[in-house]
C-alpha cells in the first residue's frame, strides 16, 4: 500500500507539471507602459472600516501618471471607524456614502454596484482599500487592456510578507492560487478556466453590462473569480502578477491568516462534503505522502517519495523567488499544507454549525 501511494504521488506531480497549464511559472507580469489611447476611467474603491489603509490607497490612485480623465469614487460601506474622513479630499475624489446592504448581496459587491451606478466612464478600475499603486500602474493596465484587446485585466498584487506567519504562508497562498487557476489557462480564450484577483480589476463597462452587471453575481463571496466567470464569455481576459501594486494589509499572526483562509475555503468547495473529502485526500497524497516516504520509506518507495517531493519543490521555487524567500522554505510545504487543510476543515465546521461566513461584522449565513 505504501509503495502504491508513493508512486501515486509521483504520478500526480508528473501530471501536474506536464499537463496543468504551467501553473508554477510566476508570470506574466506587466511592464511599465503607456497606452496609445487614454479613455476616461472611473476608479471604484469599496471600503468598510479601512481607516488604517485607505489614506495611502487613495493617495496612490490620485497620483497616477495617466494622461486621460480619471476620477476616484470611494464607496464608504457603512464604516464606523472614520474611513471616509481618513481618505482625504481632492477635486477628482468623490466619497459616496453607501446605502444599507440588501439581503442576498455580499457587502463588497453591493458597494461596487453603487459605485458603478454612480459613474459613467467607459472603463472601470475596481481596487481594494488596502492596495497602494505605483504611479505607472494604471497606464500599464490600460496599455494591456488595449493591446492585445481584452475586456478585463486583473493582477494578483504583491502581498504583505513581513511577519513570520506571512513569510511562511503568503507565498504558499499565491502558489496555491496559481495551482487552482493556472494563469496560462485563464488567459487562453479557448479555456473555460476563469479567475481574477479583486485587488486590481480593470474592466470595460460594456462587457460588465453584457454580463448582467454586478447584480449577476451579487451573492458571490469569492467575488473576483465569480466576476471572471461572468466576463470571460464576453471576450478575452488577462490575469497576471503585479510589480506595480502591493497590499499594505498586515497579517501578523497565524490566526489572522487562518481566519482569512477559512472565510471562503468551504465556499470554494461549493460547500460540498464530497469535495472537502477529495481535497483533503489530494492534499495528503501530494504533500504528505512524499515526505513520509523520504523519512520512513525504503527502496522504490523512498525513491518515488524523493522524486515527488523534488518535483513539488521545483514547482514552488519561482514563487519563493518572487517573494524573495529562501529556497529552504520548500521543506515547510508539508506543514503549510496541513495548515491550509486545517483552515478548510474549520471553514466547513463553521458552515455545518450554522455560523456560515462572517466578514467585517457581517454574517452571510443563508443569504446566498
Amino acid at each position: 500500500m505504501n509503495l502504491a501511494l508513493a508512486f501515486a504521488a509521483l504520478a500526480a506531480w508528473i501530471a501536474l507539471l506536464l499537463f496543468h497549464g504551467r501553473f508554477w511559472v510566476s508570470a506574466p507580469q506587466l511592464p511599465p507602459s503607456r497606452p496609445s489611447e487614454c479613455p476616461p476611467i472611473d476608479v471604484i474603491v469599496p471600503a468598510r472600516d479601512e481607516r488604517a489603509t485607505i489614506g495611502a490607497a487613495i493617495a496612490s490612485l490620485l497620483a497616477q501618471d495617466y494622461r486621460g480623465p480619471l476620477h476616484v469614487t470611494l464607496v464608504d460601506d457603512q464604516s464606523s471607524d472614520g474611513t471616509a474622513e481618513a481618505a482625504g479630499r481632492a477635486v477628482n475624489l468623490t466619497v459616496l456614502r453607501g446605502a444599507p446592504k440588501p439581503p442576498g448581496w455580499s457587502g463588497k459587491l453591493w458597494a461596487l454596484a453603487q459605485g458603478v451606478a454612480a459613474t459613467q466612464a467607459p472603463v472601470l478600475l475596481f481596487t481594494d482599500a488596502d492596495i497602494v499603486h505605483d504611479p505607472a500602474h494604471l497606464a500599464s493596465l490600460v496599455a494591456r487592456l488595449e493591446q492585445p484587446r481584452t475586456v478585463m485585466v486583473s493582477e494578483l498584487v504583491h502581498l504583505n510578507c513581513e511577519s513570520l506567519a506571512e513569510r511562511m504562508l503568503v507565498p504558499a497562498f499565491v502558489y496555491f492560487f496559481q495551482l487552482l487557476y493556472p494563469f496560462a489557462r485563464v488567459n487562453d480564450p479557448r479555456s473555460r478556466v476563469a479567475a481574477a484577483s479583486g485587488g486590481t480589476v480593470l474592466i470595460r463597462r460594456e462587457a460588465l453590462a453584457a454580463a448582467g452587471g454586478i447584480e449577476a453575481i451579487r451573492g458571490a463571496l469569492i467575488d473576483d473569480v465569480a466576476l471572471a466567470h461572468a466576463i470571460k464569455p464576453q471576450g478575452r481576459i488577462y490575469l497576471g502578477h503585479s510589480g506595480l501594486a502591493r497590499s499594505v494589509r498586515p497579517y501578523p499572526g497565524f490566526s489572522d491568516i487562518g481566519r482569512m483562509i477559512a472565510r471562503t475555503a468551504f465556499t470554494q468547495l461549493r460547500e460540498s462534503s464530497l469535495w472537502l473529502a477529495a481535497t483533503l485526500l489530494a492534499l495528503g497524497l501530494v504533500w504528505l505522502v512524499p515526505p513520509w516516504e523520504i523519512l520512513f520509506g525504503t527502496g522504490w518507495g523512498f525513491i518515488a517519495g524523493l522524486a515527488a517531493f523534488s518535483l513539488a519543490a521545483i514547482s514552488y521555487f519561482p514563487t519563493l523567488q518572487r517573494y524573495d524567500r529562501s529556497p529552504w522554505w520548500v521543506f515547510a510545504l508539508p506543514l503549510i499544507a496541513i495548515f491550509y487543510g486545517g483552515a478548510t476543515v474549520l471553514s466547513a465546521v463553521d458552515t455545518w454549525r450554522g455560523k456560515g461566513v462572517r466578514w467585517k461584522e457581517r454574517a452571510y449565513t443563508g443569504e446566498r
